[in-house]
């Protein structure tokens, strides 16, 4: 299979090593607009051609699959050019710029027969897959909560903000571990340059269920935070990400309140136990997304992070920055 990445800035870099490994495909052209990238690519994969045009890729006949790694605004016009030239498609995240222009490229995909993926690259980390198993098998029990934290210093972007920078790595896990649709989401966020990009933002997405989730996103945090919380009715996980090897812990703690009397009064009986450390896999998340995008193509199989994967994160952005513009206003999603 003859891949062509489009693309070659510091997302772009890690796929093109990423791909140039992967069984069963070839990597045979990269495209970007500055041309002295040329000799980077001739280290990392001297058999490429580097071109830098994006239409020598999107019109070789020989190239069957297309990886984009583009600004996100460009995502829907070289995708769809891809697809009607009959290639398959990776997007790097966020999908798109809008429901519409993924409902699009979904509905030409199906049409022409084609996958269609979104790089959502924290879906094949280790501790995500155990985070899903654990959640599988009732270890943690019903969960009540999903709190993230991803915040540090900078880098502002000049063409989306913060919540479209940051927390697509986040919704596109709570997509992959809760299976319950969310209702509606209530954000605020601030700019704090003249650009009107925001870059502290704050996400919550309510659930029919009474089940709630949190995201806080920022680019001017004086420290460095990847942390994420999962509360159930058995058992609390605590995700650490900037944790070198231990990266979840699994808290024997909860709480009960076994009446409704009890519920009444406020009595609540409180349960410490102990932290168990699992595990986890820590191979390279990336390389395991490029496999699973050339096993899809090539098998007809499902990919863990498909297209519907990216068309419920960019419904939950454009949901939470609707409300950022109505100053909070609760939309259904």
């Amino acid at each position: 299979m003859n891949i062509g990445i489009i693309g070659f800035g510091y997302w772009g870099t890690n796929l093109v090593r990423n791909f140039s490994s992967v069984k069963g495909a070839v990597l045979k052209k990269v495209s970007d607009l500055k041309a002295d990238k040329k000799a980077a690519l001739k280290i990392l994969n001297p058999s490429a051609e580097f071109t830098s045009s994006a239409d020598d890729i999107l019109n070789d006949k020989d190239i069957d699959a297309v990886v984009i790694a583009t600004p996100v605004f460009t995502h829907y016009e070289f995708a769809k050019k891809a697809l009607i030239a009959g290639k398959h498609v990776l997007l790097e995240k966020p999908m798109a710029s809008s429901v519409k222009e993924v409902n699009e490229l979904i509905e030409l995909s199906e049409k022409k027969k084609l996958l269609l993926m979104v790089d959502h690259t924290f879906l094949y980390t280790g501790a995500v897959q155990k985070m899903k198993s654990l959640l599988m098998n009732g270890e943690i029990g019903n969960i009540k909560y999903f709190d993230s934290t991803r915040i540090n210093l900078g880098l502002f972007q000049p063409d989306v903000n913060v919540l479209w920078d940051l927390a697509p790595h986040d919704i596109s896990i709570l997509d992959y571990l809760v299976k319950e649709k969310p209702y509606s989401v209530h954000a605020t966020g601030v700019s704090h340059t003249n650009n009107g990009i925001e870059n502290i933002a704050y996400i919550t997405i309510n659930f029919e269920s009474g089940f709630i989730a949190h995201f806080n996103c920022s680019w001017t945090s004086p420290v460095k935070i990847r942390l994420m919380l999962i509360g159930g009715d058995k058992k609390m996980i605590v995700f650490n990400d900037l944790e070198p090897t231990e990266k979840i812990k699994i808290y024997d703690t909860g709480y009960e309140i076994k009446t409704d009397e009890d519920r009444k009064k406020i009595l609540v009986d409180y349960r410490t136990g102990d932290i168990f450390i699992p595990k986890i896999d820590l191979k390279e998340a990336l390389s395991g997304m490029a496999n699973d995008f050339v096993k899809s193509v090539s098998e007809g199989t499902v990919p863990v992070s498909d297209k519907m994967s990216g068309l419920n994160v960019i419904k939950i952005l454009e949901a939470s920055q609707k409300s950022i513009k109505n100053k909070g206003k609760e939309i259904l999603v």
